[in-house]
């Protein structure tokens, strides 16, 4: 049944670029990092050497249906539950410096659901124990910070924390380059999003094409679980990311199609000793965590239709030993001591309309209001194995409606009804969320 679901899935994410094969490609590429993801038709006319700008949402939600850990175990005592909550999912500061000869510096600081990050230290003079200290919700952490030297528009080096391209969300996850008020629920459950790593990019552009390369620290499998499956392995607990692996990752972006841009990412890296306490049994010999992901996305944007979507496949070997390593640990450490999938997947379409094209006075003001479908299918438990017990409601179908305002390009305000669509022994998640959010340069 899962593999139907499968090619069902891959189906839905492949027709939609044949289908607009003869649309227009993004005006410019970006540079999927910091400042450089603005495009280069926002940048100001009057160039400055020091760059600034940001990107922010304001959230609130309905949800109809509890919140509770307890709602898959117990899912008739929780079904008629509602709860509500107001977010700021992402508040990001950008800079940058142009150093002159070919030398520039991007830094991205950015505040998660408006509070403070948290530490886990072991603490030396009491046993070894993991000790935590929260004072209050949220993050706020230095994203991306690198230096980059470019030679040419072919080939340039950026060395420092970068963002990882891998996947829809991570290459474009500005506010304004989806249309839900959440990002895409499916690679923001499986993957890290958005992913940052300290390591190496080299990257260009020739002609229609764009690519990008790195080395970056490995994931760490103390973190990985059942419903975000490799999703928390690219953070860290402590005050430094251990790098006893190092991982690689690929983008390449094509745009000779007009309106339309094709991308393929991957990444390929081993997790089980990238963490604080390495195994040292003879019993783990060979064993690796290898983590390996491909995905393939896509736009289009052309006769006021914007037409996005994902498909992305991931593959962990000894899932199994794994996750009853993970469940050895003691209740002080930091790993959520899970059992973890040994393949996972998300696919996702949406499509959106511009009304306001049909409407003169306001298309040529360039305001837009874009009503648009999207439909996700997502598990980060798609295939077991061994004793590992898969719990289907980690897997879901997600279908979403809604309206996306753009008074002006930088600035949008949105409305959405979605709803999860589970296993029948499950209770379906519906939701009605509001939004606004900016994306852009300041002009200083």
């Amino acid at each position: 049944m899962k593999t139907k679901k499968l090619l069902f899935s891959l189906c839905l994410a492949m027709l939609a670029p044949h289908a607009f094969a003869t649309g227009e490609a993004e005006q410019a590429s970006k540079d999927n990092a910091g400042i450089a993801e603005i495009s280069a038709s926002e940048t100001p006319k009057k160039k400055s050497r020091f760059t600034i700008g940001g990107y922010g949402e304001a959230v609130y939600s309905r949800n109809f249906y509890s919140d509770s850990y307890l709602r898959y175990s117990s899912p008739n005592r929780y079904k008629d539950e509602t709860h509500g909550r107001f977010d700021l999912p992402h508040v990001v500061l950008m800079l940058g410096y142009d150093f002159g000869k070919g030398w520039s510096m991007g830094m991205e600081i950015e505040f998660e659901h408006g509070g403070t990050e948290s530490a886990i230290e072991i603490e030396n003079e009491e046993g070894g124990e993991y000790e935590a200290e929260i004072e209050r919700g949220g993050e706020v952490a230095l994203e991306q910070f690198w230096l980059q030297k470019s030679f040419c528009p072919e080939f340039n080096i950026k060395l420092g924390h970068i963002i990882v391209p891998v996947g829809a969300t991570n290459a474009h996850h500005l506010p304004t380059e989806f249309f839900g008020v959440y990002r895409p629920e499916g690679e923001n459950t499986i993957m890290p999003c958005t992913w940052h790593q300290t390591g190496i990019s080299l990257w260009g552009q020739a002609g229609d094409w764009r690519y990008e390369a790195l080395l970056v620290a490995g994931l760490n499998s103390e973190l990985f679980g059942r419903q975000s499956w490799i999703h928390d392995g690219a953070a860290s607990p402590y005050e430094f990311k251990i790098a006893n692996s190092m991982a690689g990752a690929f983008r390449v972006d094509n745009y000779s199609i007009k309106g339309l841009r094709l991308s393929l990412s991957g990444y390929v890296g081993n997790s089980f000793r990238n963490t604080l306490k390495v195994p040292v049994s003879d019993s783990y010999d060979g064993v690796n965590g290898t983590v390996l992901i491909g995905a393939f996305d896509f736009l289009f944007d052309r006769w006021n239709w914007i037409a996005r979507g994902n498909f992305d496949y991931g593959y962990l070997s000894d899932s199994d030993i794994i996750s009853a390593y993970n469940k050895d640990y003691s209740d002080t450490a930091p790993t959520p001591m899970q059992s973890v999938a040994s393949e996972a997947i998300a696919a996702g379409v949406e499509v959106g309309y511009n009304l306001f094209s049909q409407i003169d006075k306001l298309d040529q003001q360039n305001q837009k209001l874009y009503l648009f479908g999207r439909y996700d299918y997502y598990d980060s438990m798609f295939n077991t194995v061994g004793s590992i017990v898969d719990f289907e409601y980690c897997g879901r179908h997600r279908v979403s409606v809604g309206l996306n305002y753009y008074p002006i390009k930088d600035i949008v305000l949105k409305g959405e009804y979605s709803i999860g669509l589970l296993k029948s022994q499950y209770n379906n998640e519906p939701a009605i969320s509001l939004g606004v959010a900016y994306s852009g340069l300041f002009n200083m």
